[in-house]
């Protein structure tokens, strides 16, 4: 996540004695990632990234056959973000002391229960139980991933292991999603899901005989949240996350209703699939800038999504606009994760642990929050309202980042 010390580690920190993994006596080795391993991380991330977002490109259809509006099938990514609010941080708490890759193991079951039954049930109570099992596990599996990450590279690497970790989600945007609407389309949106499932059973056994286990941490060294909201330049990084998730997830969760409306329903994979690999484009330039330009990028990032939304909201009639403001948005986007996991982790010092869990609360507060909100102005207004909303809510986000110059988004990052 960061090249501050290993006292910064997310939950789950080695002790203090233990070096880094390949932090050995040469300096070749010490450069080196353990990319199967972190690749098996990536895909976890896939997995929990594309659990999360699949029915956004599947609402009419899974509408259909619970015999409910879209609004309300749209809040099975609303109870999914509940699910990981309510949880990550008193299940970070009290799995602290867990080894790292039996708590992994443990989400990734939970994610293959949830979608498994998501898949085969036809009731709409049964569906939004199995996304808050699917919630809750991502809850698990977000507050341990990045450390996990961090912990596998030596200090000059962290932010580029995190980087490989958190390419699932442009991945899972770029291509699950738009696959995913591809197989529902075509196999029905049931399919779609026990696909996820296969997936994750092939990645229990990948987890199990390539990533290393990692011991939790000490009584002593549990993270103290509150804490954590006194120590400066947390607390603006945790306003960036709230609003700027927030902002997104009105669009996005939407995303297949609102090109409807545009009359491009039939397109939602490709408009989906020019998003993501523009996501995908995001992330290994933030993964190449990071370590240099954590400030701009962000800053970036935030003008690039505005633009976006400022193009959908005027000028959505123009359908090679609408690919253009898709492509903008996933390029402004696909870095966000990695952006901001490093910087509440600079920013969270010894407090590090505690604030990359409330990182997770607040994201899905924000998940949560935008497909409330999103069904809202669905139901009220319509969807042409997505685009401007989006666009007043980025205005304090982009304000925020550049008053935090000192500590949030220094233009200058903490060195190991």
């Amino acid at each position: 996540m960061s090249t501050s010390p290993d006292t910064t580690a997310a939950p789950g920190a080695e002790s203090r004695s233990s070096p880094p993994a390949g932090a050995g006596s040469g300096g070749e080795e010490r450069q080196k990632l353990p990319l199967l391993a972190l690749l098996a991380l990536a895909t976890a991330v896939f997995i929990t990234s594309l659990t999360e977002t699949l029915p956004a490109g599947l609402l009419p259809a899974m509408s259909k056959d619970l015999h409910v509006s879209e609004s309300a099938t749209g809040q099975t990514v609303t109870i999914y973000a509940i699910g990981t609010a309510l949880t990550a941080i008193p299940l970070t708490a009290a799995t602290a002391g867990w080894r790292r890759k039996r708590l992994l193991l443990a989400a990734m079951v939970g994610f293959a229960v949830a979608n498994t039954v998501t898949a085969v049930s036809s009731v709409y109570g049964l569906t939004m139980v199995a996304r808050f099992v699917a919630g809750v596990a991502a809850g698990l599996a977000w507050a341990l991933l990045a450390g996990y990450a961090r912990r596998m590279a030596p200090v000059p690497l962290q932010g580029k292991a995190i980087a490989v970790a958190m390419a699932g989600i442009p991945v899972a945007l770029s291509l699950g999603v738009p696959a995913g609407t591809f197989l529902g389309e075509t196999l029905g949106w049931r399919v779609a899901f026990l696909a996820m499932t296969g997936l994750t059973v092939l990645l229990l056994v990948w987890i199990s005989a390539a990533v290393p286990d990692y011991p939790g941490q000490g009584r002593g060294e549990r993270p103290k949240m509150l804490r954590t909201l006194r120590v400066p330049g947390v607390t603006p990084v945790l306003f960036v996350t709230l609003v700027f998730v927030l902002a997104h997830t009105i669009l996005y969760a939407y995303i297949a209703t609102f090109l409807d409306d545009l009359g491009l329903g039939g397109s939602t994979d490709l408009v989906l699939l020019v998003f993501g690999a523009a996501s995908l484009l995001s992330i290994w330039i933030v993964g190449a800038q990071i370590h240099r330009r954590l400030r701009s990028l962000t800053i970036a990032s935030t003008l690039l999504v505005a633009v976006s939304a400022a193009l959908l909201a005027v000028l959505a009639d123009n359908t090679a606009l609408v690919y253009l403001a898709s492509a903008l948005w996933g390029l402004g986007w696909g870095g966000v994760p990695t952006l901001l996991q490093t910087a509440v982790g600079d920013a969270g010092g010894e407090q590090a642990d505690a604030a990359q869990a409330m990182l997770v609360t607040l994201w899905n507060v924000a998940m949560a929050g935008g497909g409330i909100v999103g069904g809202i102005l669905l139901d009220a207004i319509g969807s042409d309202s997505f685009s401007w909303t989006v666009l007043l809510l980025l205005l304090p986000v982009l304000a925020v980042v550049v008053a935090a110059r000192r500590h949030g988004f220094p233009a200058k990052r903490p060195t190991a």
